[in-house]
C-alpha cells in the first residue's frame, strides 16, 4: 500500500490547493484522505488511481 501526499497529487496532475481539495473531498467528489497527523493529510495510491480512471472513464463517454 501507498500513500500519496499532496506534492504526489500534483505530480499525477491534481493541481488543486489544498482548500479546494478539501471541498471536493467534503462534497464527496474525490477520495478521502487518510489523517496521519494534526496537519498531515495523505491518500492510498490505489484510490487516486480508481479516481483518476474513473474520471478518464467518464471523460471519454461525454466525448464520444
Amino acid at each position: 500500500m501507498k500513500l500519496l501526499d499532496y506534492a504526489s497529487l500534483e505530480e499525477r496532475g491534481i493541481r488543486y490547493s489544498k482548500a479546494h481539495l478539501w471541498r471536493l473531498w467534503t462534497a464527496g467528489k474525490i477520495p478521502r484522505p487518510v489523517k496521519l497527523s494534526a496537519s498531515r493529510n495523505v491518500w492510498l495510491e490505489s484510490d487516486v488511481d480508481a479516481w483518476i480512471k474513473s474520471h478518464l472513464v467518464e471523460h471519454s463517454s461525454v466525448a464520444a
